[in-house]
Parts: C-alpha cells; sequence; structure tokens
C-alpha cells in the first residue's frame, strides 16, 4: 500500500553524530523485547513504545514525523547442558546478537495507519539499513566500558634517554633496592630497575620505583612482566600519576637492549588486575548453607542492569527512588502527562520520571529465564534489569568525572544528583524532592582567653563521619589486618565533640585560639550519612574496611542538637569594625607537614586545612581529592574580604552571613546573590555554580530579589524532639578504593502486608536478603528515615 509520506519525508541515513535510540523508548522503558516492539522515528530516529502507552504516536503527532521502523525482537530457545562460560571484560565474546535473538522489521506511517510500508522502497531501504548499522546509546556505553582509554603524555614525547648500553638479564630479575622478583618496573630514562607498589591479590612491592622516580625526577617506566612481542606494555608516568601509551616503545626498550620481539609476557597488566580486582568483589548471592537467595519481584523491585562500571550509580539511584519525597516528585498519576520537548532523552525531567515509572510501577520487574537449565544446572532466574543509559548520560554530561566510563564514588555521585535536582524546576504542590535531607548544622566558636562566642550555622543535605582505626592484632601471620569495631554513636560523638582550632580572636586580639564544636541545630526527614574510611598506605589513599556498628532498631538523636547561645554567653562583636578584623588563620604545622610530605604544594594544604578544621591531615587530603579540579585550586588563601564588598541591590534579600563567606573568597556582588539564590542558600554549592556559570553577571539576581516584607526563608529541618531515626538503606562498597570494586544497595522493603524483610540490589538482581549485619557494618552511605 502506497503512502503518501513517503515521497514527502525527505529522509535521511543518520549520520555518526545523530543518537540513533532503537532499544528501549526515550519516555519509558518499554523496549524492542515488548510484543508490541519499539518504533523509531526515520526522521529524527527518536525511539517510541509502540504498546498501550503509545509514546511513539505522541511523538509523530507533536513533531509530524509519521514514518517509522518497529523493531521487534525475541529471544531464541536455548538448550544448554552446561553452564554458560564466565565473561570476561578483556574480550568481547564472539556470540552476535543475532545468534541470540529472532528481529522483525516493519514500517509503518502513523498518520496514515499503515502497519506494512514496502521496506524496499528505494527511500525507505538506505534509511533502515543505516538505523540498523548505527550505534546505538547504549553500544557506545558499553565500548567505551570495555576499553581503557590511555593516551601518551608531553614527559613521555620529551624524554631525553641515556647513554645506550644493554642491560644484562642478570640485572633484570630483581629490584635494584630490594630482593623481589616481581612487579618490577625499568625507568625508560636512566635504567633503573624498581619494585613497584604493593597491589591488591597478593602482587608485593616495595615502593622502589616511585621512590627513585621521586629522587631523580625520571618520570616513566614500563612494568617489564606486561612486554609483550607485539609492543604492547604498561608505561606508567608517576609524574603525571597515570597509566600511559609510549608509541615509541620498541626504539626506548632497544636503548637498553630490550628487543621486543624476544619478549614473552609474564606478569598482569595494570587493566588485567583491575578487572580481576572489580571481579572479586562480589556480593554474596547465597545463603550459609549455599542456597542462591531469593529473587522478589513486583512495584519497587526493579533492578539496574550494569552498563559497566556503573553500580555506583545504580544503587543510589535505587536508594533515591525508595523515598516517599521521590516516589510522590517522579512517579504517580498527580504528574499528569510527560513534558512536551523535542528531544526526550535529554531532558532531565522525562529522565526522571521515566527512571521512576520503570523502578516503581513493577511493570518491569519479571524473571527472564529463557534459557532451559538441565537438573544438572539450577538456574535462578533474575531479571533483564532496565538500562539507565539516557540518565547517565545525561547527568554525565559536561562533568569530567561522571561523563566517563570509569567507576565512580557513589557518595560524590549522589551530591551531583542532589545539586541537578535541586536547581530543576519543580511544582509548588509537589515540591524539591530532596527538601527532606536537608538540615542546618550549627558551629560554636568560643575564645580560649575572653570567653567570648559566635554562632553560625549552615544548611546541609549529609554529614561526614570519620571512623577512627584501630587494627586488630593478627590471628596469624600475613593475614589481612582487621580492625576494632566502632559504633555509630562514637562516630558522632567525634563529629559533635570540642576540638581546638588555631584563630586569632576578632574581639580581644588574643592567639591562644578557639574551641570549636558543632551540632544539629535542625534534623532532616532523611539523614544521609556518608563514613570516610581512607588511610594513606605508601602514599596512596585506600578504603579500609572498619566495622561501624549500626542499630537495627529506631535510635535517638536529642544529644545532638546543638542549644544555640545561652543567656550567660557574651557574643563576640559583628560591627564593621570586627567584621573587617578576620581572624588569623594559622595553619596546624604538623598537619601541613604531613601534606608537603605527600606532595601537596603547601597553598593546597592551607586551603585544605582550613576547610576542614586544620587539625587531621587525613580530612585535609580527602578534601583535596574532592577538589583538585577546582580553578581557584593554586590561588593563596585569602580571608580579607578585600576583593569586593557587599552586593550591591538585592544583596539584603541573600543572607548577610553567607554573602560575606563568598566575598573572602573574592566572590561577591549581584553574582554571589544569584549564586545563592540559584542554589537555596547552599554555600559550597553557590561556589560550585558561580565557577560553572563564569559569564553571568547576576543583573537578574538583583532585579528579582524578593522584597524585604516577605522575610527569611523558612529554616530546613526540624528542631522537634525527640529526634528519631531509624536506617532504611545502605549503599555497600567492596574494593580498596572507592573508584573501583563494587557497589549494592540494601533496602529495607515491605514486601507484604506482613512482611518486612531487607533486600539487596546487586544491579539488575534483586533478592530477599536473610542477614543484612556483616553489609551494616561495611557500608559506605546511610539513609536514615525520621520515624
Amino acid at each position: 500500500m502506497s503512502c503518501p509520506h513517503v515521497g514527502s519525508a525527505n529522509l535521511a541515513k543518520p549520520s555518526p553524530t545523530d543518537n540513533v535510540y532503537r532499544e528501549d523508548c526515550t519516555q519509558c522503558f518499554d523496549s524492542i523485547d515488548d510484543p508490541a516492539g519499539l518504533d523509531v522515528c526515520l526522521k529524527c530516529f527518536n525511539g517510541g513504545c509502540a504498546g498501550d502507552r503509545n509514546h511513539a504516536k505522541l511523538h509523530a503527532t507533536s513533531r509530524n514525523h509519521p514514518l517509522v521502523l518497529n523493531i521487534r525482537r525475541t529471544r531464541k530457545i536455548i538448550e544448554r547442558n552446561e553452564p554458560p562460560l564466565k565473561m570476561s571484560k578483556l574480550a568481547i565474546a564472539a556470540e552476535t546478537e543475532s545468534d541470540r535473538y529472532d528481529t522483525t522489521l516493519t514500517v509503518k506511517c502513523l498518520d496514515c495507519g499503515i502497519d506494512n510500508l514496502d521496506k524496499e522502497d528505494a527511500t525507505i531501504a538506505p534509511v533502515i539499513d543505516a538505523v540498523m548499522k548505527a550505534n546505538t546509546f547504549s553500544r557506545k556505553e558499553e565500548v567505551k566500558a570495555w576499553e581503557q582509554e590511555l593516551t601518551t603524555c608531553e614527559h613521555i614525547l620529551t624524554m631525553q634517554q641515556g647513554e645506550p648500553r644493554k642491560i644484562e638479564s642478570q640485572h633484570l630479575g630483581h629490584c635494584s633496592k630490594c630482593d623481589l622478583n616481581e612487579n618490577l618496573w625499568l625507568c625508560l630514562e636512566c635504567g633503573n630497575l624498581g619494585c613497584g607498589r604493593a597491589q591488591f591479590g597478593g602482587v608485593s612491592g616495595n615502593s622502589h620505583g616511585l621512590a627513585h622516580a621521586t629522587e631523580t625526577k625520571h618520570g616513566v617506566a614500563v612494568k617489564l612482566g606486561s612486554i609483550t612481542p607485539e609492543g604492547t606494555a604498561d608505561v606508567y608516568c608517576y609524574n603525571c600519576d597515570e597509566e600511559r601509551i609510549d608509541d615509541n616503545l620498541g626504539a626506548h626498550l632497544a636503548n637498553w637492549g630490550i628487543i621486543l620481539a624476544e619478549r614473552e609476557k609474564t606478569e598482569k597488566s595494570l587493566t588485567e588486575m583491575q578487572i580481576e580486582q572489580n571481579l572479586r568483589w562480589e556480593f554474596s548471592m547465597t545463603t550459609e548453607d549455599g542456597k542462591e537467595l531469593t529473587p522478589v519481584f513486583g512495584p519497587g523491585l526493579t533492578g539496574l542492569k550494569n552498563l559497566g562500571n556503573s553500580c555506583y550509580l545504580a544503587s543510589i539511584l535505587q536508594c533515591l527512588y525508595d523515598l516517599p519525597s521521590f516516589q510522590q516528585r517522579y512517579y504517580g498519576d498527580k504528574l499528569g502527562s510527560l513534558p512536551s520537548v523535542s528531544d526526550p532523552a535529554e531532558d532531565l525531567e522525562t529522565q526522571l520520571r521515566k527512571l521512576g515509572d520503570g523502578l516503581l510501577s513493577g511493570r518491569y520487574s519479571k524473571s527472564d529465564s529463557d534459557v532451559f537449565a538441565s537438573e544438572h544446572t539450577p538456574n535462578v532466574p533474575h531479571q533483564k534489569g532496565l538500562q539507565p543509559s539516557m540518565f547517565k548520560h545525561l547527568m554525565g554530561r559536561g562533568h569530567e568525572e561522571f561523563s566517563t566510563m570509569r567507576q565512580q564514588d557513589a557518595f560524590e555521585l549522589l551530591q551531583h544528583l542532589i545539586k541537578l535536582i535541586t536547581r530543576s524546576k519543580h511544582p509548588a504542590e509537589l515540591g524539591d524532592p530532596t527538601q527532606p535531607m536537608r538540615f542546618v548544622m550549627e558551629q560554636r566558636l568560643q575564645c580560649l582567653n575572653c570567653k567570648k562566642v559566635r554562632y553560625s550555622s549552615n544548611e546541609q543535605d549529609s554529614v561526614f563521619i570519620d571512623v577512627p582505626m584501630e587494627k586488630l592484632p593478627p590471628e596469624e601471620e600475613g593475614q589481612e589486618p582487621k580492625y576494632k569495631p566502632v559504633t555509630l554513636k562514637q562516630c558522632l560523638d567525634n563529629l559533635t565533640a570540642s576540638e581546638v582550632v588555631e584563630l586569632t580572636c576578632a574581639g580581644c586580639g588574643s592567639k591562644d585560639g578557639f574551641t570549636k564544636r558543632q551540632g544539629f541545630k535542625t534534623f532532616p526527614d532523611v539523614l544521609v550519612v556518608n563514613a570516610r574510611k581512607m588511610a594513606v598506605v605508601n602514599w596512596v589513599p585506600v578504603k579500609i574496611d572498619v566495622p561501624v556498628i549500626v542499630d537495627d532498631e529506631p535510635f535517638e538523636l536529642d544529644e545532638y542538637l546543638s542549644k544555640g547561645q545561652q543567656p550567660d554567653e557574651e557574643a563576640l562583636p559583628e560591627d564593621e569594625s570586627a567584621k573587617s578584623n578576620v581572624p588569623a588563620f594559622v595553619p596546624n604545622a604538623e598537619a601541613l607537614a604531613m601534606l608537603e610530605a605527600m606532595g601537596f604544594p603547601r597553598v593546597r594544604g592551607e586551603k585544605a586545612l582550613h576547610a576542614t578544621g586544620n587539625s587531621d591531615a587525613n580530612a585535609a587530603m580527602e578534601w583535596l581529592f574532592g577538589h583538585m579540579d577546582d580553578p581557584d585550586i593554586d590561588v593563596p588563601l585569602d580571608l580579607s574580604g578585600s576583593s569586593g564588598g557587599a552586593a550591591s541591590g538585592g544583596a539584603g534579600a541573600a543572607d548577610p552571613e553567607k554573602l560575606a563567606m563568598l566575598e573572602s573568597m573574592g566572590l561577591s556582588g549581584p553574582r554571589a546573590v544569584k549564586a545563592l539564590k540559584e542554589t537555596g542558600g547552599d554555600v559550597e554549592r553557590a561556589i560550585e555554580w558561580l565557577f560553572s556559570h563564569p559569564d553571568d553577571d547576576g543583573a537578574d539576581a538583583v532585579e528579582e530579589a524578593p522584597a524585604a516584607n516577605e522575610g527569611p526563608k523558612k529554616e530546613a529541618g526540624s528542631s522537634e524532639l525527640p529526634a528519631k531515626f531509624q536506617l532504611q538503606s545502605i549503599v555497600c562498597h567492596k574494593g580498596t578504593s572507592i573508584h573501583a570494586g563494587h557497589y549494592v544497595a540494601f533496602i529495607r522493603k515491605k514486601l507484604s502486608e506482613d512482611e518486612t524483610s531487607w533486600v539487596l540490589f546487586n544491579d539488575e538482581k534483586v533478592v530477599k536478603v536473610v542477614d543484612v549485619e556483616e553489609m551494616k557494618k561495611t557500608a559506605y552511605v546511610y539513609f536514615f528515615k525520621r520515624v
């Protein structure tokens, strides 16, 4: 049957820069695997479901793009008498999509209602062929996941090697400083052989290669055991502190008499070891007696497929969508129709609602077991899992870390998502779903000499707790160290304990210092706690698994409520002369020396100590790792506030104390006012906003500043007592670095009227858990709900 739209549609094949959405709908998770299939627009390549929701029809009507390619995929039935081979991330299996699926293609016109246009039409056929060959969204992500992108660097390109000489084979057998005969790194500049850092899994190392690089400034080294005849090897630049590629490795090795063709690879590469390490961090999917944990299905019990190092994203999303505020904001009848946008995949509201429907509706929570196992290979059917490819791309766009396929810090992702969602527009009747996480911390400073006090407060959406680390005596020689368990109360006691900081009093001029203490001015409805368990081992920050004991039953936090200024306390002066006399900051000499010994410049060390209370080098180091990319990281600390006065015009509409904090960093005027307005008064996010909007002069913030008679903004959280909380969900991590290993989520779920149980969300696998105690001890992020 002919269609008038075919000739007039002016169809063109997708270019390499076009996104082709031919796996799942851009507005829901219905996909090519559903009975109705997916309709791919032949004009703009949007993917729309063809089933009862009919998002394809909505797209066709709104964009006047009636021609679509319907793709339906069905799984081939496979009889298997042996378990499938374990997939290795080192190579993509040769099995193709056509080996696993049957695919049916149909061309339709949604305007004319024709369901079977001629696929061989000269106008349509080349477009169909190009659509089916084009890389999809998720395919692009997978390719990045399997390959670690390495580049060369200036230190390799400009490297000056010493006089050519042949290093005799007997001198290639062990480190020049010790007897280690594995994990050996050859300095390409001078030919020195040094052992590497100790690696997870029993690979020894005393860091003599690093010591040589630090002493001589020779930055480039190659791992001897990783060299192959084909010219590949682990090349590391100590100056960049990154793995690199040396395009002239053969020539550089020949300078030391090492011929590539004669080499044989004898050790695992860094990439292989990282993959092996990640594979080891499996969370048990069996009970103590070896039985597989029971999968659970239903609303709120839908898994997320791992896109390749995306478990950090999946675990945080599961915990967020377990919160009532997220469920009400992004799922349900109150929301009305989806936003009418030209590209749904690029719209944050659409993608957040797509996730809400996918995770909460139960529509996609069903077993996916088309493989028939024999009686000798029992198979527990799990879910296929939703692919959050579009959301991952959207939330990471423009971000240096989250736009990559590398493993990331789950807590940093949480903060990033909160920032994105807070900046979005929200219907007045629904509000910002992150608001229940917000609360106010109050800090009290008291001069040791004049005893006068100053109180300041800061709105937050989470709290860090430093976990005390005390090694236990090893039970046997060579055993991995274990650490003494601590309670959550111990960590909170430390958080709110008094400490002495070195500041000069603005009131009396004393340099004796201040006592500093912080407490909760208000409590949130959802308390997010990040447990920091980091230590420096061989100059490398390493995550330490210290068990933190958390009660399963509700507990009170009343004792941590800040009492505020008492009647018998005298406040430090707030007049202009006192404001101009900014307390002088004297960095902790011992902590600063430790940071400098680690290689951090003095300016950065001073900034980190100022930001973290001037007491602990470890806390300062963590702050530095999180702020390495700050544009002003190397600008000397300036607390004078001389770079700008009070913001004009609308300055009175912003919190003067927060404005003063921004001014002390050289961030002032209408831009500072707008930054605070755009971020809900959060100083930290205001700073990020300012650096990410360098061209915004903030003029509209002055014009739109609210009238003074509107009154102050309502304080986040509540100070009502009792403040009783119960653990609701946890993000757990296994691995020695928060940027590697594996993340999962454990969430307390009501499975029926009579049963509430902990449920493990391990990517697409969702199972009921019998015992969660071990996981509670090694959690990384806790979500407590107020009860």
